[in-house]
């Protein structure tokens, strides 16, 4: 099932310039969300990272992951309006670059949750090919 920025504000509070999906591919409330990335050479933050060698910031590749898991975790009826905060990111690796003209597939499984507190397995990648890996942790408030 689709959705589109529209239908994504519905769910996350993230609003433009910090809301770093375009759409969500598919996702099952609570359990998991698939959504893209298309990076653009306009975005604002390769004006400084890095002028000469434009690279999406790791960082911001984390904070995608994290909104795709938010689309999961804030579709689930009882967590509808609330915000999903960091809790903390382990495990997290860099294995490519991110250019313009890259669509990043983001993929968010939630694989822990014991009350407002969960943890979602995270992989970002780029034509079939891994960039980022990591372990986010969130608090539901």
């Amino acid at each position: 099932m689709r959705l589109g920025i529209k239908e994504i504000e519905q769910i996350i509070p993230h609003r433009h310039p910090f809301l770093l999906i375009d759409y969500i591919e598919d996702y099952e409330p609570g359990v998991s969300a698939v959504g893209y990335k298309c990076v653009s050479f306009r975005e604002e933050f390769f004006k400084g990272h890095f002028p000469q060698e434009p690279v999406m910031p790791g960082v911001l590749t984390i904070e995608a992951l994290a909104q795709v898991g938010a689309v999961a975790i804030l579709s689930v009826e009882e967590n509808k309006g609330k915000i999903a905060y960091f809790g903390g990111i382990n495990k997290c690796k860099f294995k490519g670059k991110i250019v313009p003209g890259d669509k990043i597939r983001l993929e968010t499984k939630i694989i822990k949750q014991k009350g407002p507190l969960g943890v979602g397995e995270a992989v970002a990648s780029v034509d079939g090919k891994v960039v980022v890996t990591a372990e986010l942790t969130f608090m539901i408030g």
